[in-house]
C-alpha cells in the first residue's frame, strides 16, 4: 500500500474514533445533566455514626470532586491545543457534573458534622507547566494526552469502586435517603466518564510511535499517584478511605486485587507484552504507600500490606 494510502487510512480511522467520542460526550450531556442541587434529601438517621464510619471518605471525596475546577486549569496548561472533543468533554460535561457532586458531598459532610478538607482550586504544579510547554513540540502533546487519559481511567475506576462501597455501607446503616439521592445519582454518572477515557486511550495508543509509547510508560511509572493525592497528608487520607471502605484490610492479596481493578485497562494497554504481570507494579506500590501512611498515623504497628517480594 502506498504511504499516502496508509496516512489516509489512519486519518480516516482517527475521524471515526473522534466521531464515536463526540457522540458519547453528547449522550453524557443529554442523559446525565448535573444533579439538581434541590433534588437531594439530606435526611440522616444517625449522622454521628455516618461521620464515624465514613467521615474520611466523604471529606476526601468532597475535596477531590470540588478540585475539578483546578483540574480544568491544569488541562488548559497541559494540553495547549487539545482535540475539540476533549475540550467539550472536560469543560462542558465532566466539570459541571463533578462540581455538583462536590457541592452535594460538601453540604452532606457539613450537616453530618464532618470537618471539611480545604480544596485547592488554583495551584498548577511546575511539572505540569513544564510538560505543557513541551507539549507544543511535535508529538509531545499526544504523550500528554495519553497521560491525561490514563489518569482519568484510574481516577474514575477508583471513584466507581468507592461510590459502590459507600452506597452499600450507607444502605447497611439504614441511611436510605442519602444513599438514594446523594450517592446513587453520583455513581450513575461516573461510569460514563470512565468509558470516555477508555475509548480515548485505546484509540490514541494505536496512533503513538514507539518513542512516544516508551515515554508514556516511563512517565507513568514515575508519576503515578492515587486519585486526589498530591502530598503526604493526602496520601494518608487516601489510606483512610481505603480502610473505611474495606479496600485495605492488611492483607496484601486484598490490596493487590484493588490495584488490579484500578489498573486493569492501563495494564492491557501499556504492559500486556510482559507475561505474568497482572497489574502495573507502580499502582500496587502507590496504594500500599497510602495504606502504610494511614496505618503509621494511627500508630498501627501492623503493616498495611506486606511487601511479599514487591
Amino acid at each position: 500500500m502506498a504511504l499516502t494510502g496508509v496516512t489516509g487510512s489512519r486519518r480516516g480511522g482517527r475521524r471515526r474514533e473522534d466521531s464515536k467520542l463526540a457522540d458519547h460526550v453528547d449522550r453524557l450531556g443529554e442523559e446525565h445533566p448535573p444533579i439538581p442541587l434541590g433534588s437531594v434529601d439530606y435526611t440522616m438517621v444517625r449522622p454521628k455514626l455516618i461521620a464515624e464510619r465514613f467521615g474520611p471518605v466523604l471529606s476526601f471525596m468532597a475535596r477531590v470532586e470540588l478540585e475539578v475546577e483546578r483540574n480544568v486549569l491544569e488541562l488548559n496548561v497541559l494540553l495547549p491545543d487539545p482535540p475539540d472533543v476533549d475540550r467539550h468533554f472536560y469543560a462542558d460535561v465532566w466539570m459541571p457534573q463533578e462540581t455538583h457532586h462536590g457541592l452535594i458531598l460538601d453540604k452532606l459532610q457539613g450537616l453530618a458534622g464532618i470537618e471539611a478538607s480545604e480544596p485547592d482550586l488554583t495551584d498548577v504544579s511546575l511539572k505540569l507547566k513544564l510538560l505543557g510547554a513541551l507539549g507544543r513540540a511535535r508529538g509531545v502533546q499526544d504523550v500528554s494526552r495519553m497521560l491525561y487519559y490514563l489518569t482519568g481511567l484510574a481516577t474514575e475506576r477508583s471513584a466507581v469502586l468507592a461510590y459502590n462501597k459507600l452506597h452499600a455501607g450507607l444502605v447497611e446503616l439504614g441511611e436510605r435517603a442519602i444513599a438514594a439521592t446523594v450517592v446513587a445519582p453520583i455513581k450513575r454518572q461516573e461510569p460514563g466518564h470512565f468509558a470516555y477515557y477508555q475509548m480515548a486511550a485505546r484509540g490514541l495508543w494505536t496512533q503513538l510511535g514507539s518513542w512516544q509509547r516508551g515515554l508514556v510508560r516511563a512517565l507513568r511509572r514515575r508519576t503515578f499517584e492515587p486519585v486526589g493525592v498530591y502530598n503526604n497528608k493526602q496520601r494518608a487520607e487516601f489510606g483512610d478511605v481505603m480502610s473505611a471502605l474495606d479496600m485495605s484490610s492488611g492483607d496484601p492479596a486484598d490490596l493487590r486485587h484493588y490495584a488490579t481493578q484500578v489498573g486493569r485497562v492501563e495494564h492491557e494497554l501499556l504492559w500486556s507484552h510482559r507475561r505474568g504481570l497482572r497489574v502495573p507494579d507502580y499502582v500496587f506500590k502507590a496504594l500500599r504507600r497510602a495504606a502504610e501512611a494511614a496505618a503509621d498515623l494511627k500508630g498501627d504497628s501492623r503493616p498495611a500490606a506486606k511487601r511479599s517480594g514487591s
